[in-house]
Protein backbone atom coordinates (compact mmCIF):
# COMPACT_ATOMS: atom_id res chain seq x y z
CA UNK A 1 0.00 0.00 0.00
CA UNK A 2 1.30 3.42 -0.91
CA UNK A 3 1.89 6.02 1.78
CA UNK A 4 -0.77 8.71 1.96
CA UNK A 5 0.65 12.22 1.78
CA UNK A 6 -0.54 15.68 0.88
CA UNK A 7 0.28 16.69 -2.70
CA UNK A 8 2.45 19.73 -3.34
CA UNK A 9 0.69 23.07 -3.48
CA UNK A 10 -0.22 24.46 -6.90
CA UNK A 11 -0.03 27.76 -8.72
CA UNK A 12 -3.22 29.59 -9.64
CA UNK A 13 -3.47 31.04 -13.14
CA UNK A 14 -6.45 33.08 -14.31
CA UNK A 15 -7.17 33.58 -17.98
CA UNK A 16 -9.18 36.70 -18.73
CA UNK A 17 -11.23 37.24 -21.86
CA UNK A 18 -12.59 40.77 -22.16
CA UNK A 19 -13.67 43.37 -24.70
CA UNK A 20 -10.50 45.45 -24.27
CA UNK A 21 -7.45 46.19 -22.11
CA UNK A 22 -9.45 48.57 -19.91
CA UNK A 23 -11.81 45.75 -18.96
CA UNK A 24 -8.82 43.52 -18.12
CA UNK A 25 -7.31 46.22 -15.91
CA UNK A 26 -10.72 46.74 -14.30
CA UNK A 27 -10.71 43.20 -12.86
CA UNK A 28 -6.99 42.97 -12.11
CA UNK A 29 -7.14 44.58 -8.66
CA UNK A 30 -10.06 42.34 -7.67
CA UNK A 31 -7.98 39.29 -8.57
CA UNK A 32 -4.93 40.63 -6.74
CA UNK A 33 -7.00 41.25 -3.62
CA UNK A 34 -8.09 37.59 -3.66
CA UNK A 35 -4.89 35.85 -4.78
CA UNK A 36 -2.10 38.16 -3.65
CA UNK A 37 1.09 39.19 -5.44
CA UNK A 38 1.15 38.62 -9.19
CA UNK A 39 3.92 36.36 -10.42
CA UNK A 40 4.02 36.32 -14.22
CA UNK A 41 1.50 37.94 -16.55
CA UNK A 42 0.77 37.69 -20.23
CA UNK A 43 -0.48 41.16 -21.22
CA UNK A 44 -3.68 41.51 -23.28
CA UNK A 45 -3.47 40.41 -26.91
CA UNK A 46 -6.14 39.83 -29.59
CA UNK A 47 -8.18 36.65 -29.10
CA UNK A 48 -8.91 35.22 -32.55
CA UNK A 49 -9.54 31.52 -31.90
CA UNK A 50 -13.35 31.53 -31.90
CA UNK A 51 -16.41 33.78 -32.29
CA UNK A 52 -18.18 31.94 -29.46
CA UNK A 53 -18.07 34.95 -27.12
CA UNK A 54 -19.12 37.62 -29.65
CA UNK A 55 -22.56 38.22 -28.10
CA UNK A 56 -21.16 38.68 -24.60
CA UNK A 57 -17.76 40.24 -25.12
CA UNK A 58 -17.81 41.70 -28.62
CA UNK A 59 -16.19 41.11 -31.99
CA UNK A 60 -12.59 41.92 -31.00
CA UNK A 61 -11.91 40.47 -27.53
CA UNK A 62 -8.52 40.34 -25.87
CA UNK A 63 -7.00 37.57 -23.78
CA UNK A 64 -4.65 38.01 -20.82
CA UNK A 65 -3.23 35.70 -18.16
CA UNK A 66 -2.21 36.35 -14.56
CA UNK A 67 -0.41 33.91 -12.29
CA UNK A 68 0.09 34.41 -8.57
CA UNK A 69 2.94 33.81 -6.14
CA UNK A 70 0.84 32.31 -3.36
CA UNK A 71 0.58 28.56 -3.78
CA UNK A 72 -2.66 26.86 -2.74
CA UNK A 73 -4.12 23.41 -2.21
CA UNK A 74 -5.48 22.03 -5.46
CA UNK A 75 -8.90 21.51 -3.87
CA UNK A 76 -9.16 25.30 -3.46
CA UNK A 77 -10.03 25.46 -7.16
CA UNK A 78 -13.68 24.78 -6.28
CA UNK A 79 -13.98 27.93 -4.15
CA UNK A 80 -11.93 29.87 -6.68
CA UNK A 81 -14.18 28.93 -9.62
CA UNK A 82 -17.34 29.70 -7.63
CA UNK A 83 -15.82 33.07 -6.66
CA UNK A 84 -14.79 33.96 -10.25
CA UNK A 85 -18.34 33.12 -11.38
CA UNK A 86 -19.65 35.62 -8.80
CA UNK A 87 -17.16 38.25 -9.98
CA UNK A 88 -18.34 37.76 -13.58
CA UNK A 89 -21.96 38.21 -12.54
CA UNK A 90 -21.11 41.32 -10.51
CA UNK A 91 -19.28 42.88 -13.47
CA UNK A 92 -22.22 42.08 -15.77
CA UNK A 93 -24.67 43.62 -13.28
CA UNK A 94 -22.60 46.80 -12.98
CA UNK A 95 -22.32 47.00 -16.78
CA UNK A 96 -26.09 46.72 -17.09
CA UNK A 97 -25.86 43.41 -18.96
CA UNK A 98 -27.10 40.78 -16.48
CA UNK A 99 -26.80 37.33 -18.04
CA UNK A 100 -24.14 38.50 -20.50
CA UNK A 101 -20.58 38.48 -19.20
CA UNK A 102 -18.44 41.33 -20.52
CA UNK A 103 -15.50 39.67 -18.73
CA UNK A 104 -14.89 35.92 -18.73
CA UNK A 105 -12.58 34.54 -16.02
CA UNK A 106 -11.02 31.11 -16.53
CA UNK A 107 -9.22 29.97 -13.37
CA UNK A 108 -6.92 27.00 -13.46
CA UNK A 109 -4.05 25.52 -11.53
CA UNK A 110 -0.66 24.16 -12.41
CA UNK A 111 1.28 21.26 -10.96
CA UNK A 112 4.74 20.38 -12.24
CA UNK A 113 3.12 17.71 -14.41
CA UNK A 114 -0.11 19.25 -15.68
CA UNK A 115 -2.23 22.33 -16.16
CA UNK A 116 -5.93 22.07 -15.24
CA UNK A 117 -8.87 24.35 -16.01
CA UNK A 118 -11.93 24.61 -13.79
CA UNK A 119 -15.39 24.46 -15.34
CA UNK A 120 -19.06 24.00 -14.50
CA UNK A 121 -19.67 21.74 -17.51
CA UNK A 122 -19.33 17.95 -17.46
CA UNK A 123 -17.59 16.05 -20.27
CA UNK A 124 -15.90 12.64 -20.53
CA UNK A 125 -12.44 14.00 -19.75
CA UNK A 126 -13.47 16.13 -16.77
CA UNK A 127 -13.28 15.08 -13.14
CA UNK A 128 -15.98 16.18 -10.72
CA UNK A 129 -14.66 17.95 -7.63
CA UNK A 130 -17.70 19.18 -5.68
CA UNK A 131 -20.43 21.86 -5.58
CA UNK A 132 -20.92 21.77 -9.36
CA UNK A 133 -17.25 22.27 -10.28
CA UNK A 134 -15.18 19.99 -12.52
CA UNK A 135 -11.52 20.16 -13.51
CA UNK A 136 -10.15 19.29 -16.90
CA UNK A 137 -6.57 18.21 -17.48
CA UNK A 138 -5.74 20.65 -20.26
CA UNK A 139 -2.00 20.19 -20.82
CA UNK A 140 0.62 17.70 -19.62
CA UNK A 141 4.36 18.30 -19.20
CA UNK A 142 6.77 15.87 -20.83
CA UNK A 143 10.30 16.11 -22.26
CA UNK A 144 10.65 19.74 -21.19
CA UNK A 145 7.41 21.07 -22.74
CA UNK A 146 3.66 21.22 -22.28
CA UNK A 147 1.61 19.11 -24.67
CA UNK A 148 -2.09 19.07 -25.53
CA UNK A 149 -4.63 16.30 -25.11
CA UNK A 150 -7.11 15.47 -27.88
CA UNK A 151 -9.73 17.60 -26.13
CA UNK A 152 -7.55 20.62 -25.31
CA UNK A 153 -9.03 23.91 -26.51
CA UNK A 154 -7.30 25.16 -29.64
CA UNK A 155 -6.08 28.36 -28.02
CA UNK A 156 -4.40 26.39 -25.20
CA UNK A 157 -2.48 24.50 -27.89
CA UNK A 158 -1.04 27.73 -29.28
CA UNK A 159 2.63 28.59 -29.04
CA UNK A 160 1.84 31.81 -27.16
CA UNK A 161 -0.03 30.02 -24.37
CA UNK A 162 2.44 27.13 -24.18
CA UNK A 163 5.48 29.43 -23.89
CA UNK A 164 3.79 31.47 -21.18
CA UNK A 165 2.71 28.41 -19.21
CA UNK A 166 6.20 26.90 -19.44
CA UNK A 167 7.61 30.09 -17.92
CA UNK A 168 5.04 29.89 -15.13
CA UNK A 169 6.01 26.25 -14.56
CA UNK A 170 9.69 27.23 -14.20
CA UNK A 171 8.67 29.66 -11.47
CA UNK A 172 6.59 26.99 -9.77
CA UNK A 173 9.55 24.58 -9.87
CA UNK A 174 11.72 27.28 -8.28
CA UNK A 175 9.16 27.81 -5.52
CA UNK A 176 8.89 24.09 -4.85
CA UNK A 177 12.66 23.67 -4.64
CA UNK A 178 13.44 26.77 -2.57
CA UNK A 179 10.23 27.63 -0.73
CA UNK A 180 10.63 31.20 -1.98
CA UNK A 181 8.84 33.27 -4.65
CA UNK A 182 10.71 33.60 -7.94
CA UNK A 183 11.06 37.39 -7.55
CA UNK A 184 13.34 36.77 -4.54
CA UNK A 185 15.74 34.51 -6.46
CA UNK A 186 18.62 37.03 -6.52
CA UNK A 187 18.33 38.00 -2.87
CA UNK A 188 20.81 36.19 -0.67
CA UNK A 189 19.12 34.63 2.34
CA UNK A 190 20.43 36.16 5.56
CA UNK A 191 21.94 39.20 3.84
CA UNK A 192 21.49 42.68 5.31
CA UNK A 193 20.33 44.29 2.09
Amino acid sequence: MGAIREPAKVKIIVGILAKDETAVEGVRETLRNRFGEEDLNLPPFPFTFTNYYIDEIGAAPVRAFFSYENLVDRTDIVDIKLWTNEVELDIAEKAGTPGLRPVNLDPGYMTLGQFFLATTKDQRQRVYMQRGIFVEPTLYFQDGHFHAFDWTYRDYQSETYIKYLEQVRARLAYQHSTGRPYRLRNIIVGSRQ
